[in-house]
């Protein structure tokens, strides 16, 4: 089990980074995390919603995602009040007290069961804890940390991470509030994103290990441009901070990371995501981080808006309450007069959904609106409902053949996560025909897209994720400036597999892996030799 000393000390990574590396050592392995706050979900091939982070852990394994290996999914709604999503479906929600007086002891039957199963059919489970497991206010009634190591009899390897500083303190702080028990549970310690001469932390590492009689497993050096997507809007905003994605004038934006400019021959095309709020689902731009002729930025200002290209409305956790942060701020009347202006705006999910014209909740699901008017955008309007979709699609696209014209319906996947119905007003061209994989129904419409082409949405995250269809559509939009169209060169998946193997690499480089093994009962690769 990998537990951190605080928030993002970078446990799943490192969880990744162990899943890849074990499967390239021959095991069968999974990851595992009991509870997982996000609202940057995966969905699995049946259909069920899990945290990101457990979805690209399985992809490093090369297995299928379950639900079993996340069983229950935190999805904020709003201050202090969460959507409580178990085995891949919304149960209900909770404020954080009740969930933790009333629904933890029967979340323990459905943690521990899950476990189980995954257990009887892997090798190895790497279990990732949550936060800090030394929380002395919630550590009765933990189902993520210390405790669910002990239900699972595994070792623990505790991680900090030093770029936050205080890292000797952090550890031993978190040893000390440990019970003997746990203490003897840990194994070893891994200090994460180290920047500098390891030689200078030796005295500091040999103190660590005489004062806790536990060693220091590896020190691990930063990793920049890794390439993985991340969990949560914290990790977006560090790394828009200090321009891991290639930006370095604090300007938030990311893009051009080979280098490319328009100082060395290529047109670059500004592409603005709105910084919704209550962001979900932000990875569906993370392809345009590394296409050589996209400037992407994060805006949440007209004054931060400017004059892009395009415009991304990206998905929302919480549609109407973001629509109306789009009033508020000035950014609707912005995007309306983009629009007039011949500008390009995509919307995804609850983008699409403010597009239209309307946004009903009679229920009051998801505010206390029960109607709210939208960008008007499309003849559409979106009624919320208690149900919840999940699925994976796959379909064609009708829009941005290949730059030559040769591929007018280009292949695409994703999967959509909505809790909103769209109708349509009058009729409107559909972008996409989609099948949900496994419903056995036939390809049926999806989205809404303008006369000119310039605007559509989609129910389809993902859909950026399709590289033919990411160039077709940026080509247009280069043909539109009257700039000549380039040739797909992205292959997004190859690249993200590629940064799989960096990363374990890169782990294993710096990790004692024969420790590691001799905790789990295995040889290591270097061991056999």
């Amino acid at each position: 089990m990998v537990q951190g000393t605080s928030s993002d000390a970078g446990k799943s990574l490192l969880v990744t980074a162990l899943c890849r590396i074990l499967l390239q050592d021959g095991l069968r392995v999974a990851p595992f995390k009991s509870q997982n706050m996000s609202l940057n979900s995966y969905v699995t091939a049946d259909g069920k919603e899990i945290g990101r982070a457990q979805g690209m852990q399985a992809d490093a394994c090369r297995i299928a995602a379950t639900t079993d290996m996340n069983p229950i999914l935190l999805k904020p709604k709003k201050d202090m009040v969460s959507q409580v999503v178990v085995h891949g479906k919304p149960y209900r929600d909770f404020d954080a007290r009740t969930y933790r007086e009333k629904y933890l002891s029967e979340a323990e039957t459905i943690v521990k069961d899950a476990l189980v199963r995954l257990r009887s059919d892997y090798q190895v489970v790497v279990l990732e804890g949550a936060g800090s497991p030394a929380e002395v206010n919630l550590k009765d009634r933990d189902i993520v940390n210390m405790r669910l190591a002990g239900w699972a009899d595994a070792p623990v390897v505790l991680v900090a991470d030093i770029d936050r500083g205080g890292v000797f303190a952090s550890l031993l702080g978190t040893m000390e509030i440990f019970t003997p028990e746990e203490r003897d549970r840990v194994k070893g310690f891994i200090i994460n994103k180290f920047r500098g001469d390891v030689t200078l932390l030796k005295p500091g590492l040999d103190w660590l290990e005489q004062r806790t009689g536990k060693p220091v497993l590896g020190v691990i050096p930063y990793l920049p441009n890794l390439e993985l997507e991340d969990e949560d809007s914290a990790s977006l905003d560090r790394k828009l901070a200090t321009g891991a994605f290639g930006s370095s004038d604090g300007n938030n934006y990311a893009g051009a990371s080979q280098g490319t400019s328009e100082g060395q021959g290529l047109q670059l095309l500004d592409i603005a995501v709105i910084r919704l709020p209550r962001l979900s689902n932000f990875t569906d731009v993370d392809p345009l981080f590394y296409e050589k002729d996209v400037r992407l930025r994060y805006v949440s200002s007209l004054e931060e808006l400017g004059r892009p290209d395009t415009v991304i409305i990206p998905g929302s956790k919480n549609t109407v309450d973001d629509m109306l942060f789009l009033r508020e701020t000035g950014l609707d009347q912005a995007l309306l007069e983009h629009a007039q202006r011949g500008g390009w705006i995509t919307g995804i999910c609850a983008g699409y959904q403010m597009m239209g014209e309307r946004l009903l909740d009679p229920h009051l699901l998801e505010s206390e609106h029960p109607e709210t008017a939208g960008l008007g955008l499309f003849p559409t309007e979106t009624e919320f409902t208690a149900d919840k979709k999940t699925v994976r699609a796959v379909g064609t696209s009708l829009l941005y053949s290949d730059a030559a014209g040769r591929n007018p319906l280009l292949q695409v996947s994703g999967y959509e996560i909505h809790m909103g119905r769209t109708r349509f007003l009058q009729p409107v061209t559909h972008p996409f025909f989609i099948a949900e994989e496994g419903s056995g129904q036939e390809a049926h419409p999806d989205g809404a897209v303008s006369t000119n082409g310039r605007q559509w949405g989609t129910y389809v995250h993902g859909i950026l994720h399709n590289d033919d269809f990411r160039r077709g559509w940026l080509n247009g939009i280069r043909e539109s400036r009257g700039w000549e169209p380039l040739q797909a060169e992205l292959r997004f998946q190859e690249r993200r597999e590629a940064a799989f193997d960096r990363l374990a690499d890169h782990v294993r480089s710096h990790l004692d892996t024969n420790r590691l093994y001799e905790m789990i009962g295995y040889k290591s690769r270097e061991a056999k030799r």
